[in-house]
């Protein structure tokens, strides 16, 4: 269960953005985060349950650090202001297709999935696995519990046709995608619900489907 004291920390984090606040409240970054890692624990043992490949994953792996990468940033604070975990049976580096926790106060939170800015090579797979394969691909994202939870597929498209496609392609919409990824958003209050993890393992269970059909072309391509 997420605590309340670890956003009340993330909102003071964003309000003092800077090395020594941070030093100076490590205690209380170390307690949100050994929360966030037992919260991630609870959510692979709850997808383990349709997706039993997460199962031996260890929750440090999927753990996003709290420092903010700023070499090329205009932003130089240098602190994240959420916490995230990737979840996936590599751990939070693997290309695959994955399951995502945002925890960000002020109803900033998601629960996000699919694949996200693949490389070119794994990019032209998905495409092509699209291709193949419209009608599977398009009962996937048209099915009523996709559409519950997430309403549409979502990320970066390209303005006209990929290379290689005719612009009046019957799927050019899905082939224009940079991104595959779906969202679920969350308020605090659901955030800090007793049930987060049942309601994630919903959510999550709604894109194995989708995760799944884009893993095959990770699986094609090694």
């Amino acid at each position: 269960m997420l605590q309340a004291t670890t956003l009340d920390f993330l909102r003071q984090l964003k309000a003092n953005n800077n090395t020594v606040w941070f030093h100076d409240n490590r205690k209380q970054y170390d307690m949100a985060r050994q929360n966030v890692e037992s919260l991630v624990a609870d959510l692979i043992i709850a997808i383990s349950k349709f997706d039993p490949a997460i199962a031996q994953v260890s929750p440090k792996s999927c753990f996003f650090r709290i420092n903010r990468d700023i070499r090329f940033s205009k932003d130089k604070t240098p602190y994240k202001t959420n916490m995230g975990a990737y979840i996936t049976k590599e751990g939070k580096k693997s290309v695959l297709a994955g399951y995502y926790l945002h925890i960000e106060p002020d109803n900033q939170g998601f629960l996000a999935g699919g694949m996200y800015q693949p490389m070119p090579n794994l990019l032209a797979a998905i495409r092509q696995e699209i291709d193949y394969h419209q009608e599977e691909f398009r009962q996937i994202i048209e099915s009523p519990n996709f559409i519950h939870y997430f309403g549409t597929l979502e990320g970066a498209k390209l303005q006209t046709a990929p290379k290689g496609y005719p612009k009046d392609h019957v799927a050019i919409e899905w082939l224009k995608h940079k991104d595959f990824v779906v969202t679920h958003a969350l308020t605090d209050q659901q955030l800090l619900a007793n049930n987060l993890a049942t309601y994630s393992q919903n959510v999550f269970a709604a894109m194995l489907p989708l995760n799944q059909f884009m893993n095959r072309t990770v699986i094609e391509e090694q």
